[in-house]
């Protein structure tokens, strides 16, 4: 027998949501299907098996004040052994260290249910194996974490929360060694094996939720706020759900929402980020450790979300060496972000962006370009591997209040290739600007402006000519 997956509606934990961006609270129960212009299969729920275990009868005890880590982990490996099933995290507030699942397991959170991750570093010992900024590691554990399993979810109800008390962490940000050291050449460059942190001297943070070679993943149902540094981060994964969530990171250090990294087949939809970085990112990896690995990010859909501050809304990149393809994202609501639709990287990342494909999207307002496409992010190594740009089709886009319309800047070693614009509509202080372009086609495009001239255009060759290009 196999149980329904019973998910409710999140709620935040203290914060109201904008009403336009409340995307959770009338999220349909069911899947639609993946309407995609690439080949991707359908996907469904894992399921589990009709069996309980309780937290509570494994030794956890209600107030928030007793560590319940031992506790739950019983709940799950009793759950795993007896063929799966769900572990129940009942109405309170749960104090716990890292949970680490198991196959064929649902961890759920009952509405009312709290849980709250210890602010001890040591907690978070022994180091596990994780990536971190796009390079493989051994580091503290991720506060729920999963490696090489199949068939597992975290689904919650009502008011369910999680929350990681990250503030603890967030001073490592203006230190970590370790971090700077991993993210050079010598560090991308040595042997996994020599890639281990978990010291504060050290300061690499861990994520909140990593999933590390793992399939038929759901996330769905709960509200997360608080986290260390990135708050959910799949990895290496293949058949991915992750609906119906508010993910509040405002006001952390890297606190991006989601970051897919190097995963396949995977739907983001109905959910709510109020974020401290990017809000939604794609990644593939960084350098050395990518290019070994090889492993890109592919056939994604991102759906009915909501995107609150942060840096971009829709991202790709910088990490993204092993390549990003086949993304489908469409009916967005963007409102407080610096950028709308961003890609980002640079000289030394190598990799290829393509087959990108945007629609549907409103944006009440951004602090700087409404559309951004950059492979310059930083200087980075012009003599290494140059990344490619290619095949970006952006459609039906509205924007109240912009800096930038659009900005596009390729290398002049490697230019953006086939981008393509239709039946946009901005409002923006300045026009758009482009630099080492091929193939760019605007059809139906209005940029309302005082700026001028609406088009500034170096080494860019546009497919309709110049008489046709749209004005304010």
């Amino acid at each position: 027998m196999f149980a329904m997956v019973v998910v409710g509606l999140c709620r935040p934990l203290s914060a109201e949501i904008d009403p336009r961006l409340d995307v959770a609270r009338d999220a349909p129960a069911e899947i639609a299907p993946l309407n995609t212009p690439f080949d991707m299969p359908q996907l469904q729920r894992p399921k589990f098996a009709d069996r309980t275990f309780n937290i509570r009868d494994y030794g956890a005890e209600l107030g928030g004040e007793k560590m319940c880590t031992e506790a739950i982990a019983k709940a799950i490996d009793a759950c795993a052994k007896a063929g799966g099933g769900r572990v129940l995290v009942p109405e309170g507030d749960w104090l716990t260290g890292p949970i680490h699942l198991q196959s064929n397991v649902n961890l759920h959170l009952a509405d009312g249910a709290v849980v709250r991750f210890s602010q001890k570093f040591e907690d978070y010992l022994p180091v596990v194996l994780i990536q971190r900024g796009g390079v493989r590691c051994y580091n503290y554990s991720p506060l729920i974490y999963a490696r090489d399993c199949e068939n597992i979810a975290v689904t919650g109800e009502g008011d369910a929360t999680l929350d990681g008390q990250g503030k603890v962490w967030w001073p490592w940000k203006k230190k970590q060694p370790g971090m700077k050291w991993l993210l050079s050449d010598e560090g991308g460059k040595a042997p996994l094996e020599e890639r281990v942190f978990g010291t504060p001297e050290q300061g690499v943070r861990p994520p909140f939720v990593q999933f590390y070679s793992c399939r038929n993943v759901l996330l769905e149902g709960f509200t997360i706020t608080n986290t260390p540094s990135w708050t959910l981060h799949p990895v290496y994964c293949e058949n991915v759900i992750v609906r119906r969530l508010n993910v509040l990171t405002y006001g952390a250090y890297n606190g991006d929402g989601i970051d897919p990294d190097s995963c396949r087949n995977m739907l983001i939809e109905y959910c709510y980020f109020d974020s401290g970085d990017d809000c939604v990112v794609l990644k593939a990896g960084r350098n050395h450790d990518a290019w070994a690995v090889g492993i890109p990010c592919e056939n994604i859909v991102i759906r009915h979300c909501a995107m609150r501050h942060g840096h971009g809304a829709m991202t790709i990149g910088s990490e993204m060496s092993a390549g990003v393809r086949n993304v489908l994202a469409h009916d967005l609501i963007v409102n407080g972000t610096q950028r709308a639709i961003y890609v980002k990287t640079q000289p030394g990342r190598g990799g290829i962006v393509e087959n990108i494909h945007v629609r549907d999207v409103d944006i009440l307002g951004v602090g700087g370009q409404a559309i951004y496409l950059n492979t310059r992010y930083t200087s980075g190594n012009p003599d290494s591997r140059l990344p490619i740009l290619r095949n970006i089709h952006i459609n039906n886009v509205r924007c109240e209040k912009a800096k930038r319309a659009i900005k596009i800047l390729g290398l002049s070693e490697q230019w953006i290739e086939n981008v393509s614009f239709t039946d946009l509509k901005i409002h923006a202080d300045k026009g758009v600007e482009t630099r080492y372009v091929r193939g760019l086609r605007f059809d139906r495009v209005k940029i309302i402006t005082d700026d001028s001239p609406v088009f500034t255009m170096q080494d860019t060759e546009v497919i309709k000519p110049a008489s046709d290009l749209p004005s304010n």
